[in-house]
């Protein structure tokens, strides 16, 4: 069975209208998914309900923090099994084991040993489905080259240990020194996942957003009115139409072309945000035209509060970015909804689109369709609101041409 196919049902059954998902974000109505000792989970429900979303909340995880978290996920795993939360579909931890920050706090990038790598796999049983790991963490350019012993394991464990337990390694927060090293670390957990044992549903291996904390040989985002001005020039000198995946080593780099390559071979799912502000959106678009929309996954990296996994935040007149001091990109704050919209203007609609923003994430979860004493009458709403202008367009394609 191709692991990407529904475990429900068909590829056309996956296109009907599900709901949308989102399935890396750090934050709703104020509240920052790293304090989830105070997270509370029948809020986040009625918040997913009111927008028509599933959701797939992305913690960070201090080092000291370990046991509290896995209370934390006892706890959800239990209101999940009760049927109280079935709009929070599973959750998802960005670390610890990324060799470059990124907009990550420092306090949670730490290497487990054996034994708490046990424990975090341990955890796919209450509901943990995915964990970002840099596949260079263990390259000489790392900051763990060094600090690494025999109670820290490498790959070859480390992803059959998650496999195993229904965990997904999610490929992310690259160093920059050595691309064609890291791209081989790509393809090497690839390669290491599809010879492993999987206890779990859906695809094997996803990843963090493309384009974002990796090296790249183009200028993928354009942030400022200065960057902006020159932007149309610049895209035109990329010749975007004319890219190929044989081609992308040396257009944009051999780590986004690793997972572009992977992602077309459906042997991961890969995730690209639709903001326009981490990623251009015809960047964005090319990516999803050449990985396959039934590849790809449209995620968000949304915060709604200006603190994020104990740190504080600002938002400066530019973009709707969040920033750590320093200027350092923290997360976004567009929900789905709006990237939806955003994807439509760079010529990504109906199918496509479904397969984008809910078919893919139901596929490479291994999620089912809520039935219908699920859905309270605000959701049904906010369901049929969210593809309401998708239908529309279906219809319109449908029309027979004026003779």
């Amino acid at each position: 069975m191709n692991e990407m196919e529904s475990p429900s049902g068909s590829r056309e059954q996956i296109r009907t209208p599900l709901l949308p998902v989102e399935v890396h974000c750090h934050g709703f109505a104020g509240v920052d998914f790293s304090e989830f000792s105070l997270l509370d989970l029948e809020l986040l429900e009625r918040v997913c309900a009111r927008e028509g979303v599933l959701s797939i909340p992305t913690l960070y995880l201090h080092h000291d923090r370990l046991g509290e978290f896995e209370r934390f996920m006892h706890r959800y795993d239990a209101m999940r099994r009760a049927g109280r939360v079935p709009h929070v579909v599973g959750v998802a931890l960005e670390g610890p084991l990324l060799s470059s920050h990124g907009g990550t706090p420092a306090d949670t990038v730490w290497a487990p040993t054996r034994s708490e790598w046990e424990r975090l796999a341990r955890l796919g049983e209450h509901g943990l489905c995915y964990m970002v790991v840099s596949p260079d963490a263990f390259s000489p350019a790392s900051h763990f080259h060094g600090q690494t012993f025999d109670r820290h394991p490498g790959f070859e464990w480390i992803v059959p240990m998650l496999l195993g337990h229904g965990v997904r390694p999610a490929l992310g927060h690259f160093n920059r020194a050595d691309p064609l090293l890291s791209a081989r670390s790509v393809e090497d957990i690839v390669d290491i996942a599809w010879d492993s044992e999987w206890r779990g549903r859906g695809t094997r291996v996803v990843t963090d957003h493309l384009f974002n904390d990796m090296p790249l040989l183009i200028r993928h985002a354009f942030r400022t009115t200065r960057a902006r001005s020159t932007r149309e020039a610049t895209l035109a000198s990329y010749d975007l139409p004319g890219w190929t995946l044989d081609a992308m080593d040396e257009i944009a780099g051999p780590v986004p072309a690793a997972i572009m390559r992977e992602a077309a071979a459906g042997r991961i799912a890969a995730c690209v945000n639709f903001d326009g502000e981490h990623v251009d959106l015809a960047i964005a678009g090319r990516a999803v035209s050449l990985m396959g929309p039934e590849n790809s996954m449209m995620m968000t990296d949304r915060c709604d509060s200006a603190r994020l996994g104990g740190q504080e935040l600002t938002m400066g007149e530019e973009n709707g970015l969040w920033y750590q001091p320093g200027g350092i990109v923290a997360a976004g704050s567009q929900p789905l909804a709006r990237q939806m919209r955003n994807a439509t203007g760079c010529g990504i609609e109906g199918g496509p689109l479904r397969e984008l923003a809910s078919g893919t994430a139901h596929r490479a979860f291994g999620l089912t369709a809520l039935r219908a004493d699920q859905l309270p009458d605000a959701m049904l709403a906010a369901h049929h609101e969210a593809w309401a202008f998708l239908d529309a367009e279906d219809t319109a394609g449908q029309q027979a041409p004026v003779a």
